[in-house]
């Protein structure tokens, strides 16, 4: 079914394939060169704080954990993934022994999922938040080499471990010029968590992402495991319309937008038999802007009926707000493939920002549109079933009821008539 979790989850997802070639680094001119496996490091917090049991009514640590199961699935096979650890030995109250807190979990490297989920379960809440130490940790966790290299920093808390800040950590790492970058995202942070781990991202040319769902987590660590995957990509700058009938027509790729506050836009994509749309939108507050806003990214036929939507919101924190979807269209039988029409699935990219009167309105917000049309995954079948119906299948079921009641109703009255008849 498509719930949260894989609406977010799959949100998301620009799979560009990754040319690996065959032949060694020292071939002829002319011949392809083998390209090194981009590598990538989650960086998990483990620290006491992730007791609090307040993210979709579970402790932080189960949330962290489910996520984890759900990436861990969806790691593209050529990423040699790795997992670190801060706060998850130590219980204690020596700072100096707390601050020492961070273990590589799994090694990066190729991905055994059974073993790195294995590894991830046995987590449980301990002690202290060494960030700085952790971000140096998998900084050498991912030396040498010429690959892409991230870290996926996960935390719900600032740093305990001064006088060494992590964002100065990040300014060093950056400044030794490896090419490592650093996401970062806040599970339910606070101001100052917010704007450390921001800092953190910055300093490296990362991204930094408030999480208040498990399916945002999920989702949004998936995306970034993709893009360490995916060759750079140089986003086409387009402009959604304002209805589907005349939108722009979109292909496999990462495109930007303008949206004015409140506005719709429209684009349209064409999905065969058998394939699945997976598309996500971001749409950044690059200025201040009135508490309580969204995003809300829906799939409709041309006909104008809904076929699934995605949507987020936020409370006051002006940084980026994602939404997603997945949309399987259904194969058909090997007779019918042949002659098979794309359906195009209009895109609607809504929000619901506002601003203060002394804010310009213009340009709009910063729009980020990703699009991928892969072959359906094998649970296709129930993401289509539960997609189509986001109502449909609920007004189907009611309908169906009363029609059914009302049936059986005057079955009834005629029963009783002619039984009064009859006496």
């Amino acid at each position: 079914m498509i719930t949260r979790k894989r609406l977010a989850a799959a949100s998301c997802g620009l799979l560009a394939a990754l040319a690996v070639a065959l032949f060694p680094a020292a071939a002829a001119a002319g011949e392809p060169v083998a390209k090194a496996s981009p590598k990538v490091e989650l960086v998990l917090d483990v620290s006491g704080s992730m007791r609090a049991r307040d993210i979709d009514g579970q402790t932080r640590m189960a949330a962290a954990k489910q996520a984890f199961n759900e990436v861990l699935d969806a790691v593209p096979k050529e990423v040699q993934l790795g997992i670190r650890t801060l706060g998850a030995d130590y219980a204690g109250d020596d700072k100096k022994l707390g601050c020492k807190d961070t273990r590589p979990l799994y090694p990066v490297g190729p991905l055994d999922r059974t073993e790195a989920k294995t590894a991830v379960a046995t987590l449980a809440p301990t002690g202290w938040t060494p960030i700085g130490p952790a971000l140096l940790g998998a900084a050498k966790d991912l030396e040498g080499g010429d690959a892409t290299r991230r870290i996926v920093l996960i935390t719900d808390g600032e740093d305990t471990c001064a006088p060494l800040d992590p964002c100065v950590v990040a300014r060093d790492i950056a400044a030794k010029g490896i090419h490592l970058v650093v996401d970062t995202l806040g599970l339910v942070p606070d101001a100052k968590t917010r704007d450390q781990l921001r800092c953190i991202a910055e300093a490296t040319g990362g991204t930094y992402t408030s999480v208040q769902h498990t399916d945002e987590l999920s989702g949004r660590v998936s995306q970034l495991v993709d893009r360490a995957a995916a060759p750079v990509v140089t986003p086409v700058a387009t402009e959604g319309g304002q209805q589907c009938t005349g939108a722009p027509q979109l292909e496999p790729g990462l495109y930007t937008d303008r949206e004015k506050f409140g506005e719709h836009r429209w684009y349209r994509v064409d999905v065969l038999p058998g394939q699945e749309l997976r598309a996500s939108v971001s749409v950044g507050a690059d200025r201040a802007v009135n508490n309580d806003y969204g995003v809300m990214l829906r799939a409709v036929t041309v006909h104008g009926r809904e076929i699934v939507r995605g949507a987020e919101a936020g409370d006051g924190r002006t940084d980026m707000i994602s939404a997603g979807l997945r949309y399987p269209k259904a194969p058909l039988d090997d007779a019918d493939e042949a002659k098979a029409a794309a359906e195009t699935v209009c895109l609607q990219v809504s929000n619901s920002f506002s601003a203060p009167a002394s804010v310009k309105t213009a340009p709009g917000l910063p729009v980020e549109l990703t699009i991928d049309v892969v072959d359906a995954s094998d649970d296709a079948a129930d993401v289509a079933s539960f997609g189509l119906g986001r109502g449909w299948w609920l007004l189907a079921v009611l309908v169906l009821t009363g029609l059914v009641a009302g049936l059986l109703w005057g079955w009834i009255s005629r029963w009783r008539v002619a039984v009064w008849r009859t006496n």
